[in-house]
């Protein structure tokens, strides 16, 4: 396909939610110096100051926290900045336990950050790359990656091996046992990259996965293996695995593991997030039957 392509022009990006692992990963690709119509000016925004574990790797000419939920805080933060983007990689999610709270939330913060790019006289937006999907994501285990659902599986397995406890398959049997895919976070980097740069994927959907398969119950025997752990057939006769709920206060839980290893300190509810976990054992029911 043609990519869009003119020695004067210089592309601006704003990633909204560059903390995460697809932001992080487009930072990385975008300053790389093979990057499509690179070299890019990169503006990384997130809820929060930058944290310190955030890879010099990955670094943007600009790193501006504020919550895009407000349209005041959106409008001053980036009023400064709304004639120079020039394409908008929307990589962020805020997440409440209601599904309607969860869509008015990220619409708002969508709104407003489009409202106030738009309304600038000078403005260039050209491309705006949505992000959605069901969070699941192989990526590398980095020391914060909340929807990581490799780190999620290790602090899940390394908690039980530490317990003494059983380290149950939270899914079903039909989710355990037939075929499902992933996304490594550089790779849906790419895809970001891609059709913002090339003319005909104007206005287009793309799904975006590693390309090849696997069943949770194989990965559950590797994970066995690896952390030291009994493999456990899946027991229909006994009732719902709530991992949710049995992993909701193992804080200080993970703490001791942390100081009894001498590993990073990390806090257990910025490396984890097992609802998303539950979600990807579970959404193969509505789409594979």
């Amino acid at each position: 396909m043609k990519q869009i392509h003119n020695s004067n022009y210089k592309p601006v990006a704003l990633i909204v939610g560059v903390t995460g692992m697809a932001g992080l990963s487009l930072a990385e690709f975008l300053k790389s110096p093979t990057a499509l119509n690179g070299p890019w000016k990169i503006y990384g925004l997130a809820r929060r100051s930058k944290p310190t574990w955030f890879p010099s790797a990955a670094a943007v000419d600009d790193y501006i926290a504020f919550d895009a939920a407000k349209l005041t805080d959106t409008h001053e933060k980036l009023s400064l900045i709304s004639g120079e983007v020039t394409h908008v990689f929307w990589v962020a999610i805020q997440v409440r336990e209601a599904e309607e709270d969860n869509i008015k939330i990220n619409e708002a913060m969508l709104d407003n950050v489009l409202s106030v790019l738009k309304s600038s006289p000078a403005s260039q937006l050209s491309h705006i790359t949505l992000q959605t999907g069901t969070k699941q994501y192989m990526a590398r285990a980095s020391p914060r990656s909340v929807y990581n659902t490799l780190l999620t599986l290790a602090v899940y397995a390394t908690i039980c091996r530490h317990e003494g406890s059983r380290f149950r398959y939270p899914g079903s049997r039909y989710t355990g046992e037939h075929f499902c895919d992933m996304s490594y976070a550089r790779v849906l980097a790419q895809q970001h990259i891609w059709p913002a740069v090339t003319a005909q994927c104007k206005n287009q959907a793309f799904n975006c996965t590693n390309g090849d398969v696997f069943t949770w119950k194989s990965l559950w025997k590797v994970l066995c293996d690896i952390f030291d752990l009994e493999f456990l057939p899946f027991d229909e006769s006994t009732d719902e695995f709530d991992v949710v709920g049995i992993m909701k206060n193992k804080g200080k839980v993970w703490d001791e593991i942390v100081e009894k290893y001498g590993l990073h300190k990390t806090n257990f509810e910025e490396i984890t997030c097992f609802e998303a976990l539950k979600s990807c054992v579970t959404f193969w029911i509505s789409t594979c039957l």
